[in-house]
This record gives C-alpha cells, sequence and structure tokens, in this order.
C-alpha cells in the first residue's frame, strides 16, 4: 500500500474508531439518563491571548441529530462523585507580609476580588504555623532552650499582621474554610537542633500534640478559627537543611495522630486531620497509614502536593479508602517563566486532573509574593497568585490567578463533579453540578483553535475553543 494512501487509511480508521467510541458513550448516556436533560443557553467565559476570564459566546443547545459526526464530549450529570469543598492559596508569613504593605482602600479592593462570594470566592485557604520557606525571617511559637512546658509559647510574630490579615479575609468571606501546616516544630524539639533541616525526635511527639492544641486555642481567641491541620509539611523531606523543614517518619505521623487526635477531641475542637501533606508518589505511604485502624478512626483526609508523580496516583488511595477526603493543598508557579502571567492553561489542567481523581478543594501555594517571589528564606523561585511590586505596590495577575478564576467563580462548595467522557485528544474537561442544579464544565484547550461538541442525552451544542485557552461554560 502506497503511504500517502496508508496514512489515509489511518487517519480515517482512528476518525471512526474515536466516533464508534463517542457514539457508545452518548448510546450509555440515553440508556443511564433521560432527566437531565439541559434547559436554556449556555454562557460562556474564556481566557485566551488577551482575554482574562471574560464573558463570551452564548451558546444554544440543539436537538442531537443521530450520531456526532467527529468525537465529542459526553455529558452525564446523573452519574456524580465527590462534593466540592472550593479553591484558595496559602497565607503564608510572606503572602500576609506583601498584602499588608498595600494601602488599606487598595488591599480592601483586592480582597473583595479575590474572597467575596460575588467574586472569585477563594474559601480553601492555608495558614502556616511558623515559619515556611515563604517567611520573613525563621520562627516558631517556642524558640530557644528545651521548654518541655511550653511556657514560652507565643504567637506574637502572627498578631502583627497574619492574624488581621486573616480575620479581614474572613470578614469578606464568612465561609472561609483554613487548615494549618508546620514545616517544622521548635528547633529544641528536634535531632538538628534547629528549624532548618533535621527530624522530630520522638520523645516529644506527646509535647508536640500540646503545642498543636495552643496553636489552634489561641487562633480561635483571636478570632480565626482553624478547621483542619496537617501534621507535617512535607514529610518526607528535610529539604537539605536549606530551609524550615522535617522528615516525619511514617511511624512517627502515626503516632503523632494518635495523641493529637484524642488531644482534640477532649477539648472539644472538632479539628480535621489530614495525613502526608506531599506528593503523589507517596500514595503507597498513605495507603498503610489509613489501614492502621487507630490513625483511621481519627484521620478525615489525606493531603496531595504535585511535584512528584502523577494525579492518578491519588485515585488508588481512593479506591482502597472511598471514604477518605482527598485535597489539593501545595502547588505555584515560578516567577522566573516567561508564560507565569500566560500559563492559565497549564493550571487548568492541572486543576481538572485534581479533580477528576477525587481531590474535594484545591488551594494553591503563596497567595501573593513581590515581583522577585519575596520575602522568601528558601531555595526556591515560587511566584505568587498575584504579584505585588515591592517599590509601586502595582498588583498582577498570574496565569494560575486565571484559572482559579475559571473554577472558584463559578463552582459552589457542595457542588458535585458529574461524569464527563471523551476520545478527543488535547482538550481536559471536568464538569460540576451546583446545589442550586447550575452545571458547570470548565474545558482547557492545549491545542490549537477548534470547534467541539458537547453531548448530553437527547441534546447537542458547539464550542469554539481558542488555542491554549481555558473555557468555562455555565447552564442550568
Amino acid at each position: 500500500m502506497p503511504e500517502s494512501t496508508r496514512r489515509t487509511f489511518l487517519t480515517l480508521s482512528a476518525l471512526g474508531l474515536a466516533t464508534t467510541a463517542t457514539s457508545k458513550m452518548v448510546a450509555a448516556l440515553n440508556d443511564e439518563t433521560s432527566s437531565a436533560m439541559p434547559a436554556g443557553n449556555i454562557k460562556s467565559w474564556v481566557s485566551a491571548q488577551q482575554l482574562r476570564c471574560a464573558q463570551s459566546q452564548t451558546i444554544s443547545w440543539q436537538q442531537a441529530s443521530g450520531k456526532p459526526s467527529e468525537p465529542a464530549i459526553v455529558l452525564n450529570p446523573g452519574k456524580k462523585f465527590q462534593a466540592i469543598l472550593g479553591f484558595g492559596a496559602a497565607f503564608t508569613d510572606a503572602a500576609c507580609y506583601m498584602f499588608n504593605q498595600l494601602p488599606g482602600p487598595a488591599r480592601e479592593k483586592l480582597f473583595h476580588e479575590m474572597f467575596h462570594p460575588s467574586e472569585m470566592g477563594l474559601n480553601v485557604c492555608r495558614t502556616c504555623m511558623g515559619a515556611s520557606d515563604y517567611s520573613t525571617q525563621a520562627y516558631s511559637y517556642d524558640e530557644g532552650d528545651p521548654d518541655p512546658e511550653l511556657k514560652r509559647f507565643s504567637i506574637a510574630h502572627d498578631q502583627e499582621y497574619i492574624l488581621p490579615i486573616l480575620r479581614q479575609a474572613r470578614q469578606m468571606n464568612p465561609d472561609l474554610f483554613l487548615f494549618s501546616s508546620p514545616w517544622s516544630p521548635p528547633g529544641w524539639m528536634k535531632s538538628s537542633g534547629t528549624m532548618l533541616g533535621g527530624s522530630i525526635r520522638r520523645r516529644y511527639i506527646g509535647i508536640y500534640s500540646q503545642y498543636f492544641l495552643k496553636f489552634l486555642q489561641a487562633y480561635a481567641a483571636e478570632g480565626v478559627p482553624v478547621q483542619a491541620v496537617t501534621p507535617q509539611n512535607e514529610v518526607d523531606t528535610d529539604q537539605d537543611g536549606k530551609m524550615p523543614a522535617c522528615i516525619l517518619p511514617q511511624e512517627y505521623e502515626i503516632e503523632f495522630v494518635k495523641v493529637l487526635g484524642p488531644l482534640l477531641q477532649k477539648n472539644s475542637l472538632a479539628t480535621k486531620i489530614w495525613i502526608l501533606d506531599h506528593n503523589y508518589n507517596l500514595w503507597g505511604r498513605a495507603i498503610c497509614e489509613l489501614e492502621d485502624p487507630g490513625l483511621r478512626a481519627l484521620c478525615d483526609g489525606v493531603a496531595w502536593h504535585a511535584y512528584v508523580g502523577t494525579p492518578e496516583m491519588m485515585s488508588r488511595v481512593h479506591d482502597a479508602f472511598p471514604d477518605v477526603a482527598m485535597h489539593w493543598t501545595e502547588g505555584g508557579p515560578d516567577y522566573t517563566n516567561p508564560d507565569y502571567l500566560t500559563d492559565w492553561t497549564k493550571w487548568g489542567r492541572t486543576f481538572t486532573a485534581t479533580l477528576r481523581n477525587w481531590c474535594d478543594s484545591i488551594t494553591g501555594w503563596n497567595l501573593a509574593l513581590d515581583e522577585k517571589g519575596r520575602p522568601n528564606i528558601g531555595p526556591f523561585p515560587c511566584g505568587g497568585v498575584v504579584t505585588i511590586h515591592s517599590q509601586t505596590k502595582e498588583i498582577t495577575r498570574s496565569g494560575q490567578y486565571w484559572a482559579f478564576a475559571h473554577f472558584a467563580r463559578f463552582i459552589r462548595r457542595g457542588a458535585r463533579r458529574f461524569d464527563s467522557q471523551t476520545t478527543l485528544t488535547g482538550v481536559d474537561h471536568v464538569g460540576v453540578e451546583n446545589p442550586d442544579g447550575q452545571r458547570v464544565l470548565v474545558l482547557s484547550n492545549s491545542a490549537g483553535e477548534r470547534r467541539v461538541t458537547l453531548q448530553m442525552g437527547g441534546m447537542s451544542a458547539d464550542v469554539n475553543l481558542k488555542s491554549d485557552s481555558v473555557t468555562t461554560l455555565v447552564w442550568a
């Protein structure tokens, strides 16, 4: 067979297989449900080229005419999965410091844009228990010589600007869910004798649980209750001693949870405990920890970072423990990347994969940093969700910011992810149904400009996608 004919044959065969697969999906959908027929038109918002989550075309549903001529994205709202808690990023010491540099009216305006439910509505955010690498200095709440009775414990550092910023954010969004993570215990609890690197000494596990309790009680007394904690940020690395960090071995984390959980219950705190708080590739450790019945009774979820491994690894944990919540708790841009301001499609794909692999929430890294990724006492060139210029105080929004906008502005707490399938390549998709019945579909197109067909029950709709774009579609 001549090469050109062979190529034509293979191309047509591939298209035929894809169309056949789509037809089977449509047939299965029609068999499964006929009660989820769409009503009204589809509204759309697009980030691409010069557009930033801008309202775009209104699209009409049409009666589907037989089999689709090319692969479609098949939607099945009748098949639902996890409930969504929300979206946000981290109030690191560095982020709060930068927010505090803004004049009051400018900060009020930015917080309305980022946190108010009528705007982006960010509502699942992280705080740091003491210093992270994105801090103005290395500090804990009890530094110095060994203090097993924690007589020195103080959150005075946080009272200067972290707690006021958190109160302002929660005033803007009363439904703000906060979870907190330590990067390191006080240095005297560790083998290294310092917050930089090393590991916790086992004999201090009980005292460290009291340290957590004091933190939670002190924050609550300041009007900032915290809804969840992780025992340690990134349990499996000490970052080569270059920043606040602490190795927490698997057996130590199990023991710590078994001490902390009853202590919180005894003190009438409903704070949730999420384990791991590290990369996808540690999914095996998460399963092993959850197999311990004592830990399982006290652990509400698993926290994940995206730096190593693939999102599908989270599904392995879900499959083993389907009643354990999954949360994506860290990931952010690099301010030195040339596409820092425009990489919305990359982050749209990341967030889509996260939701399609069972996460209830997505929380990025620093909410705000300056134009050089500061304040920073660590070795990494991270950028903020927004940049606040150190001199001019000008605010710029990253590509990750616009990706968050496509999810957080439209997906409400309590929404349920629903089934969506396609054989198309280059278009990542995730659909949810909000508590009021409104449906949201986010499409991240990493390919060129194209038209895609949505198929839902006996209805279809054609959507034009710009190249390198994120598109949010909303309908009743």
